[in-house]
């Protein structure tokens, strides 16, 4: 028996909904680091928690200096939650922002890539882009014809920008009752993916599974 099945047995309005937002910021978390591409921004998600910890830092703020042994005795499990919350948003927010930085260009230049960021994510990324694109130019791509100067050039179809690499091997595990397929590469064709199964396949093959829930990156 794993975490989902212990979860699935409890009835989900008896969860507390800081609970709920601590998970789903945990599997948020594990699957952008595991992902070659960057994933949607969890918008809600994210209001939701950054709301609750300046909550959390107030109410710390406000009790600091308070005598009451019980009090700071909550005080310090408070803080102790607190730095835990903050560095899953850190380290999630770094894993987004390595991707970003490897791969500007991709993230600005395709739709569906761009969505996904969040608007401080795109403003980084666009001063990023600008601040590569002068210092390439003030080395070396002001010397080539103006023709060869761009950094998102298609000519000969061949494209300049380089995107993440969707065939890179990823572990996923199954979440849902019923399974779905997912193609394993090497060889071995299509697997049927239960609850609680783990394989080994291409990210590109299991991409849109784990977008919409149906499987996880472990």
């Amino acid at each position: 028996m794993d975490i989902d099945d212990i979860l699935a047995e409890v009835d989900g309005h008896t969860i507390p909904q800081e609970t709920l937002d601590l998970q789903e910021l945990t599997r948020a978390w594990v699957t952008e680091r595991s992902a070659p591409e960057i994933l949607p921004w969890p918008d809600a998600l994210m209001s939701r928690v950054l709301d609750r910890l300046r909550k959390q830092i107030e109410l710390i703020e406000d009790q600091t200096g308070n005598p009451d042994p019980k009090t700071n005795f909550k005080l310090i499990i408070l803080q102790t939650e607190l730095e835990r919350i903050k560095y899953l948003i850190r380290s999630f927010l770094r894993a987004r922002l390595a991707k970003i930085d490897a791969h500007t260009l991709h993230c600005l230049s395709r739709p569906v890539t761009r969505a996904r960021l969040s608007a401080s994510e795109v403003q980084y990324a666009t001063a990023h882009s600008d601040l590569l694109h002068r210092h390439y130019n003030h080395s070396f791509l002001g010397q080539f014809p103006q023709n060869l100067q761009r950094m998102d050039d298609t000519a000969g179809d061949v494209s300049m920008v380089e995107g993440p690499d969707v065939e890179r091997a990823v572990f996923v595990r199954g979440r849902g009752e019923v399974g779905v397929e997912v193609e394993v590469g090497g060889g071995e064709g299509a697997v049927r993916v239960g609850r609680g199964d783990v394989v080994v396949c291409r990210w590109g093959a299991v991409r849109e599974a784990v977008l919409i829930g149906d499987v996880e990156l472990i």
